[in-house]
Formats: structure tokens, C-alpha cells, sequence
């Protein structure tokens, strides 16, 4: 298991570089007690736990002139894992030093770092607003995934195409258009077309543009969507256990998150 360095790496003085203290000093702690659950009050470890973390969280973000922490929590090899945004860095209990990198477990090869960001990123795949998407069957259509794609992406386009020949799966494509006006565009000609379904597939499979359409198309609903969920780019494919990757796959990697 790898353990802390007594350095900060160089990536995390490039990203803290006009707010970086050279050590942060640790500060007493005033045993104040704050409202918490029974179990809490019953259970000293816990709340003992929750008095350190938060501890943590504060020297961390008053090292680095308030920057905002969005969790820290106790990691099991040692640390205290710091969450900021969609990243993670790693700091010790008096915040005197922070790694910025990817710990691997040595007996198993594991990336920790990586399966911890991964479980961050799961979502409720039940709980995604079907009414948005489009939804395609093949076959029994027990296979699911759910993929956000701009319709001028190409590595979109890649991807639809090695998705072609995969049966047994419902995709819901949810439509974001992010990269220009006319992305904006196609996506209201798809989704006010006759069959949204066989518009969308002529356009990224066959470059059919879809002629142009009137309706109230969920544009802005779909933006929420996805930033409600962190997509940054597309594709972004989810799977039915709530994993998600980021950027295109192909046809192998796409069967293997299938099963």
C-alpha cells in the first residue's frame, strides 16, 4: 500500500500555486459538541471521527485561502481523503502535507484512487428521467445503458457505430448539445421529428440531416441533466450498475460493462 511522501507534488502546487502555504499549521481543538444523531452520542468512535474530519476540512481549506472542500472523510490506508469538485487529493490529520496522485495497493496492483473516484461517479441508473431520452431497443432489450452525445461530437458518431451491431440492449440517449448553435439546432429537429429515434440514427450513422422541425424540445432540461450529474463532455455513458465512463468506448469494452 503506498503511503505518504513528505513532499506536494507538482500538480498540486500548479493548481494551489497563488493560494499554497508551505506547511499549514494545525489549531487546537475546543471540544465543542454540536447537534448529532443518537447513535452518534452513543457511539464516541463515530463522533470522535466526525470532530477529526471536520477538523481536517477546515485546516484544509484555511490552507488554502478558504478554497472550498466539498468532503473529507478518514481512507483506510491511513490518510484522509479530500474531495474537491470531482477530484480527490490526500492530506494527514494536521494537514502538514498533500499528495496529489494515485494510490495503488501493492499486494493487489488495486488503483485505489481510481476505484474510489468510480464509486463517486455511480448514479441511480432507475432513477434517470426517461422522458428525456430516446429510447432504442434491440432484441429483448435486457441490456441497458443510458449515453449523452452532442450531435456534431465525432468520437460520438465513433461510438454510435460500434454500438451497431450489439444486441440484446436499450440504450436512452439523452441529446446534449454543447459544442455549438447548430448543435442546438439538430437537437430540436431530432427530437420534433415523426420518429426522433430513426432521425437520430440517420444523422450520426449516415450524416441524414434532420430537416428542420418546431416544438418545445427539453433543450435546457437535458443541460440540467447533465450538470446535475457532472457531465463535462461527451459521449458520457452510463450502465445499469450505475458506473459511468467518460469519452468513447468500443464495441469490447461496451459488452464487457454490459454483463
Amino acid at each position: 500500500m503506498c503511503v505518504l511522501k513528505n513532499w506536494m507534488s507538482a500538480a498540486v502546487i500548479a493548481a494551489f500555486a497563488p493560494l499554497a502555504l508551505a506547511q499549514a499549521q494545525p489549531e487546537t481543538q475546543t471540544g465543542t459538541q454540536s447537534d448529532s444523531s443518537v447513535s452518534q452520542q452513543l457511539d464516541p468512535v463515530v463522533a470522535s471521527d466526525d470532530v477529526t474530519t471536520e477538523a481536517v476540512k477546515k485546516r484544509f481549506s484555511e490552507a488554502f485561502g478558504n478554497m472550498p472542500v466539498d468532503d473529507v472523510r478518514r481512507a483506510p490506508f491511513g490518510l484522509f481523503e479530500v474531495r474537491i469538485g470531482d477530484g480527490l487529493v490526500y492530506t494527514d490529520e494536521s494537514v502538514t502535507f498533500v499528495f496529489d496522485g494515485h494510490l495503488i495497493d501493492v499486494q493487489t496492483r488495486e488503483d485505489l484512487t481510481q476505484a474510489r473516484l468510480e464509486e463517486l461517479a455511480r448514479v441511480d441508473f432507475d432513477a434517470l428521467p426517461q422522458e428525456l431520452a430516446i429510447v432504442q431497443v434491440r432484441g429483448d432489450g435486457t441490456r441497458k445503458m443510458a449515453i449523452f452525445e452532442d450531435p456534431n461530437c465525432g468520437f460520438c458518431k465513433q461510438m454510435r457505430r460500434s454500438m451497431e451491431e450489439i444486441e440484446d440492449l436499450t440504450v436512452y440517449t439523452y441529446m446534449l448539445p454543447i459544442l455549438s448553435q447548430d448543435s442546438r439546432d439538430k437537437v430540436q429537429n431530432v427530437w420534433c421529428a415523426d420518429d426522433p429515434s430513426q432521425a437520430w440514427d440517420a444523422w450520426m450513422l449516415q450524416n441524414q440531416v434532420p430537416p428542420a422541425k418546431q416544438c418545445d424540445a427539453p433543450i435546457d432540461e437535458l443541460i440540467a441533466l447533465a450538470r446535475e450529474l457532472g457531465v463535462q463532455g461527451t459521449p458520457a455513458t452510463f450502465f445499469a450498475d450505475g458506473s459511468r465512463v467518460p469519452g468513447a468506448i468500443g464495441k469490447e469494452e461496451i459488452e464487457k460493462r454490459l454483463q
